[in-house]
């Protein structure tokens, strides 16, 4: 998961990490207005937030592109975990981020 500051940005690195197979999905929800402290500082802003489907080996690079590709000094990037969920759904995700792309 990750707030980028606009859409636009937001759609280009969700395209990127798809092409790249670091995530199978990624989901661009629309605007949120965060509120946080920054440099002792009270700040507003209204964000993206963009959650990536991928596996725990992919993360890596995931994480790695995602760096790459945010505006932010330090970007939000969090790994949440996969504690249940559909099987074929998982295995979807796993064979879309496989880096032999002949599958």
């Amino acid at each position: 998961m990750t707030n980028i500051p606009d859409e636009a940005v937001a759609h280009a690195l969700a395209h990127r990490l798809v092409e790249r197979r670091l995530a199978a999905c990624v989901n661009v929800l629309p605007a949120v207005r965060s509120i946080y402290q920054w440099q002792g500082a009270i700040e507003e802003a209204v964000e993206v937030t963009m959650l990536a489907k991928t596996t725990p080996s992919r993360y890596p690079e995931l994480e790695a592109e995602i760096r790459a590709g945010h505006p932010y000094e330090v970007p939000e990037i969090i790994a949440l975990p996969i504690v249940a969920g559909l099987p074929a759904y998982l295995g979807w995700i796993a064979s879309e981020t496989r880096k032999d792309t002949n599958v």
